[in-house]
C-alpha cells in the first residue's frame, strides 16, 4: 500500500520487499516540505504500524530535521546527495563495452558485488539482519529482466572489469549500481561505462540521467562530477525503530 497526499508533499510507502527480508514490518516515508505541526502529528501515529521506517527528508528542511530529532528516536543514517546529467548530443560507445537488456545472471558482476558504503550495514539492526547482502540481492534481483540492463566492460581476454546496471523511468534514465573489478580501478573503466550509457540514453531519446550516491562515498562524488554530472538534492535519510 502506499499513498500521496493530495498536493504531493507526503508519500508514505509499505516497503513489502524489505518487510519479508529484514523480518520485520517496514515502511518509508518521504517528506517533500517542511511540514506543519498537525501532519508532523499525523505522521507520527503511523509510525506506530511499524518495526522500520525510513524517513527521507528531501533537501534536508531543517523543521522536518527538528521533529524528527525532538520527537523520535529515529537516527541519521544517511545523506543521499542527487546528481543529474543532460542528455545534449550524440556519444561515441568504446568498443570494449556491450550493453545487454535481461542480461542472464553471470558470476563475474555477482564476484564485483562489494560495495563498501550502505546504509544497509551501517546501521546496526539492518545490518544484522542480512544488510551486508542486500546488493547482491539487488543483483540478483536484476537478471533476466526486461526493465533491466547492463553496461558491460571487457578485457581482451574476454573477461569482465566492470559493470553499469541501469533502468529507463519517466524519460530519464537511472544508474543503479555501478562497479570494477578491484584488479582493474584508475584505468577509466567506469568513466567508459558511462559513456556507453549516456550513448544509448540518447538513442533511446532519454533526456537525462539520474544517479544518488552516499555523502560519506566521496569517490562516487568525486566520479558524477568528473563524468559531467550536477548534483541536484541533498536529502536526509532517518531510520526508526520501533522495537
Amino acid at each position: 500500500m502506499s499513498y500521496k497526499n493530495k498536493k504531493d508533499d507526503i508519500s508514505f510507502y509499505n516497503l513489502e520487499w524489505d518487510t519479508k527480508y529484514f523480518d520485520v514490518t517496514c515502511a518509508k516515508v518521504i517528506i517533500y516540505r517542511p511540514l506543519e505541526l498537525k501532519e508532523w502529528e499525523q505522521l507520527l501515529v503511523r509510525f506506530k504500524d511499524y518495526q522500520f521506517i525510513s524517513i527521507e527528508n528531501r533537501d534536508s528542511e531543517p523543521v522536518n530535521s527538528q521533529f524528527i530529532g525532538r520527537d523520535t528516536s529515529a537516527f541519521l543514517a544517511d545523506v543521499n546527495i542527487q546528481f543529474v546529467k543532460k542528455v545534449e548530443g550524440n556519444y561515441v560507445i568504446p568498443g570494449n563495452i556491450t550493453v545487454h537488456q535481461g542480461f542472464k545472471k553471470n558470476d563475474q558482476i555477482v564476484d564485483m558485488a562489494d560495495f563498501q558504503f550502505s546504509k544497509f550495514t551501517e546501521d546496526p539492526q539492518l545490518a544484522k539482519r542480512g544488510g551486508d547482502k542486500v546488493y547482491l540481492q539487488w543483483l540478483m534481483n536484476s537478471f533476466e529482466k526486461s526493465n533491466k540492463y547492463y553496461a558491460l566492460s571487457w578485457e581482451q581476454q574476454g573477461r569482465l572489469n566492470g559493470f553499469l546496471l541501469h533502468s529507463y523511468s519517466e524519460n530519464a534514465c537511472v544508474v543503479e549500481l555501478i562497479a570494477a573489478a578491484k584488479s582493474s580501478t584508475k584505468r577509466g573503466i567506469g568513466s567508459s561505462l558511462f559513456r556507453s550509457v549516456e550513448y544509448h540514453a540518447f538513442q533511446r531519446g532519454i533526456k537525462e540521467i539520474k544517479v544518488g550516491t552516499q555523502v560519506r562515498n566521496m569517490a562516487a562524488i568525486n566520479f558524477y562530477h568528473k563524468v559531467g554530472c550536477k548534483q541536484v538534492g541533498c536529502h536526509q535519510v532517518y531510520h526508526l525503530w520501533n522495537i
